[in-house]
């Protein structure tokens, strides 16, 4: 099955969307310069965002399966095809992979996905993911209600009877379901649901009531809510090695 882009080419949404990776990953604070990956350039927004930035000093590489590319300074691009990945292991400090998963295939080829990102990424090394969460009310690549909430063979009769597509090629995840693939993929993570629900008013509406709401509000009372945000957003590393220690006592000398 032949799946679409799905770029977003709205160019200045792809800049808030970097700020908000850039403060949830706290990227100032990290070593320069910063050796990273975007997985799912869509149209080169972001890698050109981290690429050109006037602080963080960013060597960016990015690659997409289908080149929508609407600019393209400050890094260097890689045509790809599945999930491989054509960097050496250990390359990378910072790998995003922002709503390409849902993308990627099914549960076999998301696992390639994230075995990848796994290899590439440095054992001190950060990566980000955002996934459409199946609950979400609007799914938004086809813009129908409740479509990804519908059993698999369900979908594609909806989106046809509507007169949306031909055939359903995404698979949005639920909470569950992404930090099984997480572990899985030898990951620990941390869910940042919260805090990118924040940033995202405190970066496009700040004088907004809602900003200030969510300012104040305190994590407890909005953590039951994040199975039904409608984005799921992870911080992913790579789990710390043991440090092994040597018994000098029963040590033969």
């Amino acid at each position: 099955m032949a799946r679409q882009p799905h770029a977003v080419l709205d160019l200045p949404s792809r800049r808030f969307k970097g700020l908000k990776i850039e403060r949830l990953l706290d990227l100032a604070s990290r070593p320069q310069p910063i050796r990273m990956l975007e997985v799912g350039t869509g149209s080169g927004g972001i890698a050109h965002y981290f690429g050109t930035h006037p602080q963080l000093r960013c060597e960016v590489d990015a690659v997409d399966v289908c080149d929508s590319r609407l600019v393209t300074e400050g890094y260097r691009y890689h045509q790809v095809h599945g999930t491989q990945l054509p960097f050496a292991d250990d390359s990378f400090d910072v790998v995003l992979t922002n709503h390409v998963i849902e993308h990627v295939g099914d549960k076999q080829a998301q696992r390639a996905h994230l075995a990848e990102l796994h290899r590439v990424l440095r054992p001190d090394g950060v990566g980000y993911l955002a996934v459409p969460n199946r609950w979400m009310l609007v799914e938004p690549h086809y813009k129908l209600a409740f479509l990804s909430w519908l059993p698999h063979a369900w979908r594609t009769p909806y989106l046809r009877v509507m007169g949306r597509g031909e055939v359903y090629d995404c698979e949005p995840l639920q909470l569950g379901q992404v930090e099984r693939l997480l572990m899985d993929a030898g990951f620990k993570h941390r869910n940042r649901c919260i805090d990118a629900l924040r940033a995202i008013y405190e970066i496009e509406r700040p004088q907004s009531v809602a900003a200030r709401f969510l300012h104040n509000i305190p994590d407890a009372a909005l953590t039951p809510l994040r199975r039904i945000i409608p984005t799921l957003i992870y911080e992913f590393f790579q789990p710390r090695q043991p440090v092994q220690t040597v018994n000098l006592r029963n040590r033969e000398l």
